[in-house]
């Protein structure tokens, strides 16, 4: 039954996820520990902390959501439910928009969409930090990284890693 919940939980943030994965991140949070309570805050922040270093697409932190619950099946039923609803309504939609190339609310319907992701994108930004700012070093080392991301182009991987490992020493 539990890969029932996974698959369908997966769908819907599959084909929810407008404008990237980051953009379901707090739906994701907010089925998995507050709904389903299958993770704890703790789990989700760990789970997704090691999405945002690991080589690849950062989403594919939702296969080990799925192997932490239901080992190499719950991987598997949550890599389909997840990556292949979004993979095939791109295919379509992405096909049907070419065929539309000269349709005059072609562009509106582009600039009406941006704003809706990067709104998407700035709660999912929001939830991780929701959970991850707990106390004032971590609103310091969140500051900081923010000042380095605005300041020069650094890789957030190597921002996350340093950041990690400054909070673990000093506390």
């Amino acid at each position: 039954m539990r890969l029932v919940h996974l698959f369908l939980v997966f769908t819907l943030l599959s084909v929810l996820a407008v404008g990237g994965g980051t953009a379901v991140l707090p739906e994701m949070q907010h089925m998995t520990v507050d709904t389903f309570h299958w993770l704890t805050d703790a789990q989700f922040r760990s789970i997704y902390s090691i999405g945002q270093v690991a080589p690849g697409p950062n989403m594919l932190m939702v296969l080990l959501i799925g192997y932490h619950l239901a080992g190499w099946s719950g991987m598997t039923v949550v890599g389909l439910a997840f990556f292949l609803p979004d993979c095939l309504l791109t295919l379509f939609v992405n096909r049907w928009w070419v065929h539309l190339g000269s349709w005059p609310w072609r562009v509106s319907i582009q600039r009406g969409l941006a704003p809706v992701a990067i709104g998407l994108m700035l709660s999912g930004t929001y939830a991780i930090a929701k959970l991850s700012i707990i106390d004032p070093l971590t609103v310091l080392i969140g500051l900081v990284v923010f000042a380095i991301l605005l300041w020069r182009h650094v890789n957030p991987g190597i921002l996350v890693l340093i950041g990690g490992t400054v909070y673990m020493v000093l506390m």
